[in-house]
């Protein structure tokens, strides 16, 4: 079996790479310190665009994600008894071969399905796509990147005929009124706020708006904060729309010369929006704020609007991200410095994936099913068995699933049992399905335990290839480290499944640069071909020899080269000219619908999910990294004071989510900036790291009709305290096998495991509990200091070995355990002095220790009580003074609005 060429490490080299988070994409530079040990050192890229040097908390973290103790090595599959066996890459390849040819031969092409992930490379992606739509004859292949961007695909493809991003970052030092909607942009893009927070105070012009039922921490740029009621956006944009007709600030010399269904679009905005007060009560908005965005708006010639999956993740969805598209149309606010709506990519390659046709319902290279686009692309391929239409969405792929239609699955860098909606049905289907391939770098997730067979793939650090920023940007991922074990590249098994089935000709590739080439050639082949333009286009890298692919600079499509080399197009659409058959863009009629699901008696509040500032989707890789979990420790749900007295909900207290779909449970947090009637819970806790904290199995089913996304924003929810016989936590510095309790998550700390726990039923004999917990085979210079109340059902102990801090556990009836930030200080250290031994089982730091706190800043690992202390002590008075004393606040800056709060209460 060939071995993947171009993969090569280097020692005490600076490597320029590409963050693997979130789809600004970060240039990083990482040198190697120590191979063996994968000791690597990184800091942001100032020679790229994308972020100038700087990196998000995550991205500052990377280095200390790449340990091999939760990965995947080998290849395994479960024998007929369900048990897991090593295996061979041989028999792996064969297996998967077999199986795929099976479904085809008995069940034809739509028994198979691939489900792929904006975590993939580029490379990956085509390979994969290629594969299943040229050679094997089926669109079944779709992408988690359906659940955040595929709304905004199909909106570029309405209204400029091609799913373009028409502005880039640079756009955000000229603006002169940014509108943020449906973006925590300070959490989930900190890069971006960052760039847009410094060119607000390089304007002072500048105005920005937050459109968004929460005060998140974006907000604290905000000039105006519009919390309107979940999912009426369509509303606000469609009522702008007809406010911009009635002030006379359309653009119609733009309109007549290069725009199509204005007035179909003005005329549907007027039927549903006539006014400012019909807006107003349809946002639950008062008048005064509505007009005065729409006054922002009208009065702004350089406006931006940003929009992310508060937008996108809606069964209307693809209109609401047309109705904010058509704003800049009409205005002619588009293809300008400072102009133009802009859509906040998810992933790292969720672009990438788009480019390469890696969603069911595209075909390649910016190409769908239309005859002429199936036969340039079947020439090209010499595909012998090209799909001839659109293949299954995400949803309803695994819907097919649970219906038995599909029979053998291959996921790729993705969990869908935690990320998709319903995601209880999603498990249950994958259990029954005769064949579930599973390609990923981590051995353990809610995924892997439904497969029949899993493949060790390269992480980031080992892969090398290509990946597409938000606005367009093409950067290299590049190796950083070897393989570990038997891991290989994506790009590489898909290939080897592809020669096995006896396309061995056609997927002879030997490496990313050679899949790349190839890629950059689709994308120019037949490209203005009777006057048919497809903007996407890599001319002038579809000759790239190796050593020029290593080398490769990021770049921004579309790319035209010329004798003095390639041009770059930061901007698109200067000209006028859209990707349609009558080179005009067009304006997309919008009628607003409520969301799917309505609210009832039993299901009175809308759930709402997303991201955090510290974790990455299901936090396979983010929880490796301990300064980025003690900033939000556990799953969490927020409510609104309000909500909170009425369904009887404590702060700090443990809570029960339900709806139609599933339950959770979570910690309380009671605050203000949620929207009444409303309430947040993230997405990414997991059954490998809470017992029930999986958000995904509540998350309605619902999709957009065009789109096909999943309303994430909006599902009927009820809320009620949980309220267990008891409640505890336990610090080790080993791993444990905790069950049996209902509440159990696991806390990876530096040095130590945390686990927080509440159970139903009474421990009889709680000392004993303990020990069978927490005893290892260690006996020699163990010591046990503990207290015990039988009456009251107390208990504290503590394990010792040679007088440092091996394990303690506290429990308690009710919420008055101690915090944990001191007693976790304590794994880092040696042995226990006399005074922290004392004081070990009050769970509170000695006189003359402190007590940092809970993590504020994860850069620095700068906790709350540190920063209040120094304020207290030091007098300080500004965020640039605590940083300036304590760091906090001076990398990624995501902390700065928490910072600002916390000042302002302690000045």
């Amino acid at each position: 079996m060939s071995t993947p060429s171009g993969i090569q490490t280097c020692e005490n080299k600076v490597i320029k790479t590409t963050c693997a988070y979130c789809g600004v994409g970060c240039g990083i530079e990482a040198t190697v310190v120590d191979e063996a040990s994968r000791t690597i050192l990184v800091r942001g890229d100032q020679s790229h665009a994308a972020n100038h040097g700087r990196l998000c908390s995550k991205g500052t973290a990377l280095a200390d994600t790449l340990g091999l103790s939760e990965r995947m090595l080998f290849p395994e599959q479960r024998d007929n008894e369900g048990h897991w066996q090593q295996t061979s890459w041989d028999s792996a390849i064969e297996t998967i071969a077999q199986g795929f040819q099976s479904a085809l031969r008995d069940h034809g092409p739509g028994a198979i399905a691939f489900y792929v992930s904006g975590q993939l490379l580029t490379e990956d992606y085509y390979v994969a796509n290629k594969l299943i739509k040229g050679f094997l004859g089926s669109a079944n292949i779709d992408t988690n990147s359906r659940l955040c961007m595929a709304s905004p695909t199909v909106a570029h493809k309405r209204a400029f005929g091609e799913d373009l991003v028409p502005g880039c970052y640079d756009d955000f030092n000229h603006a002169d009124l940014i509108v943020l909607v449906g973006s925590n942009t300070a959490w989930c893009h900190p890069i971006i706020f960052q760039r847009i927070k410094k060119a607000k105070a390089n304007n002072p012009k500048m105005k920005i708006v937050v459109i968004d039922p929460r005060q998140t921490d974006t907000c604290a740029i905000a000039d105006l904060h519009l919390p309107l009621a979940s999912g009426s956006d369509s509303y606000l944009f469609n009522g702008l729309l007809v406010n911009l007709a009635n002030q006379g600030k359309l653009d119609f010399s733009y309109l007549e010369q290069h725009v199509e269904g204005f007035a179909a679009a003005l005329e549907s905005a007027k039927a549903s929006t006539p006014n400012i007060p019909a807006v107003a009560q349809a946002c639950d908005l008062t008048e005064d704020q509505v007009s005065r965005f729409y006054q922002l708006f009208s009065q702004t010639d350089k406006v931006m609007t940003l929009y992310s999956q508060g937008v996108n993740q809606s069964s209307s969805g693809t209109d609401k991200c047309n109705a904010i598209i058509n704003l800049h149309l009409a205005t002619g606010r588009i293809g300008k410095p400072g102009m133009g709506p802009l859509s906040l990519t998810g992933q790292p390659n969720a672009m990438g994936g788009r480019e390469v046709g890696g969603l069911a319902n595209q075909l390649a290279a910016h190409m769908d099913f239309d005859p002429d686009s199936i036969d340039r692309v079947q020439r090209f391929w010499n595909a012998p068995n090209m799909a001839s239409q659109a293949g299954l969405k995400a949803v309803d792929m695994f819907d097919a699933l649970d219906r038995g239609e599909i029979k053998a699955i291959w996921i790729m860098a993705t969990s869908p049992v935690d990320t998709l909606p319903n995601a209880d049905k999603v498990k249950a289907a994958l259990e029954k399905c005769p064949l579930v391939v599973v390609s990923d770098c981590v051995r353990h997730t809610d995924t892997t335990e439904c497969a029949t067979l899993v493949l060790p793939a390269l992480g980031w650090g080992e892969k090398d290839g290509t990946v597409t920023n938000s606005e367009r940007r093409i950067s290299r991922q590049r190796a950083l480290l070897p393989p570990p074990g038997e891991a290989k590249p994506d790009w590489w098994i898909i290939t080897q499944v592809a020669q096995k089935m006896g396309y061995a000709a056609d997927f002879n590739y030997k490496s990313a640069a050679d899949i790349f080439a190839e890629h950059a050639r689709l994308s120019t082949f037949e490209n203005n071909d009777q006057g048919k333009v497809r903007y996407f286009s890599l001319q002038g890298l579809d000759a790239l020899s190796p050593t020029e692919y290593d080398t490769l600079n990021p770049v921004q499509w579309p790319l035209i080269a010329t004798d003095a080399g390639l041009t770059e197009t930061p901007r698109l659409f200067a000209d006028g000219l859209y990707s349609t058959p009558s080179r005009k863009a067009r304006m997309v009629a919008v009628e607003p619908r409520a969301a799917s699901n309505p609210l009832d008696d039993h299901f009175p509040l809308v759930l709402n999910t997303g991201r955090i500032r510290d974790q990455w989707h299901t936090m396979t890789r983010t929880s490796l990294a301990p300064q980025l979990n003690n900033h939000k420790a556990e799953p969490f749900v927020e409510v609104h004071p309000d909500d909170a007295r009425i369904y009887d909900i404590v702060d700090g207290n443990l809570v029960e989510v339900s709806t139609h779909f599933g339950s959770m449970i979570a910690r309380a947090e009671v605050t203000p900036t949620q929207k009444s009637g409303h309430i947040f819970v993230p997405m990414h806790w997991t059954e490998q790291l809470s017992s029930r904290g999986r958000v995904g199995a509540l998350v309605n089913p619902a999709v957009d009709p065009l789109s096909g996304q999943p309303e994430s924003k909006h599902t009927p929810s009820r809320i009620r305290p949980y309220q267990p016989s008891w409640y505890g936590f336990l610090l080790s510095q080993r791993a444990l096998n905790i069950s049996g309790l209902e509440y159990v998550v696991i806390i990876r700390g530096q040095k130590f495991y945390r686990y927080e726990l509440a159970g139903e039923a009474a421990i009889e004999n709680l000392p004993q509990w303990s020990r069978a917990l927490l005893c290892d085979n260690r006996k020699d210079q163990t010591e046990w200091i503990e207290y015990s109340d039988t009456k009251r059902f107390k208990y504290r102990g503590a394990r010792l070995i040679k007088n440092q801090l091996e394990s303690c556990l506290f429990i308690s009836p009710q919420l008055d355990l101690p915090a944990r930030s001191w007693l976790a200080e304590l794994f880092s250290k040696g042995t226990l002095d006399d005074t922290e031994r004392m004081a070990l089982l009050t769970g509170k730091p000695p006189k003359g220790h402190q007590d940092k706190g809970r993590t504020i800043c994860a850069c620095f690992g700068v906790g709350e009580n540190s920063i209040i202390q120094s304020i207290k002590e030091k007098g300080l008075t500004s965020v640039a003074a605590i940083g300036q004393h304590l760091n906090a606040g001076t990398n990624c800056g995501s902390c700065i609005p928490e910072l600002e709060k916390i000042l302002a209460s302690h000045k």
